[in-house]
């Protein structure tokens, strides 16, 4: 992790460089000016005062190591408000990278070994029911090819509707017509 701090209207001396994380339990202090407070070197820092800069970093991560790490500077001779800053931190988060026991793993490859076989099963049932059923219509068809489907029936009867109905106005009309003729030809003679 890194840390960038300006030491601008600070006095000449070098500041303390600090690094500590706030975890679940409560603020931890890390390093102080290079020197840090893990055992077996969980922690290393080092700083640029030149760059004003400094890094901190952490060895074999474990989930533990979760947390925040802050970084601060102080000036140690100054006590004006802004000699002594931090950063808004870095937010670590180690995930426990185990996989599944293999206990857990055979029982999963189990269940997903019987869920192929219930849908392969499922699969050949409805091929075998509807190739059945499509040939069970093709007998039916092929043993009386008289029977007439419904859907003909219907455009047959349809047709025939259409033609008496098509036939019947025609002829009404012509008849009334033939009515208005003659009733204005009588009207018509008799002067």
């Amino acid at each position: 992790m890194v840390c960038s701090f300006s030491t601008t209207g600070c006095p000449p001396e070098p500041p303390t460089v600090l690094w500590f994380r706030l975890g679940a339990r409560r603020p931890e202090s890390l390093c102080v000016n290079g020197r840090c407070t893990s055992k077996e070197d969980k922690f290393r820092m080092t700083r640029d005062l030149a760059q004003s800069q400094a890094w901190l970093t952490v060895n074999s991560v474990a989930p533990n190591d979760s947390a925040i790490y802050i970084c601060g500077i102080a000036s140690p001779s100054a006590w004006e408000p802004g000699a002594k800053q931090t950063g808004a931190g870095t937010v670590l988060v180690v995930r426990d990278t185990k996989g599944l026991s293999l206990e857990l793993q055979r029982l999963l490859i189990a269940l997903l070994a019987l869920l192929a076989m219930y849908v392969a099963g499922i699969l050949v049932a409805f091929v075998v029911l509807s190739k059945s059923k499509s040939n069970t219509l093709r007998k039916k068809t092929a043993e009386d090819p008289q029977k007439k489907s419904a859907r003909r029936i219907f455009q047959e009867i349809a047709q025939e509707l259409y033609h008496k109905r098509h036939v019947g106005t025609s002829q009404q009309s012509e008849k009334d017509y033939t009515y208005e003729n003659r009733r204005a030809h009588y009207s018509y003679e008799r002067p």
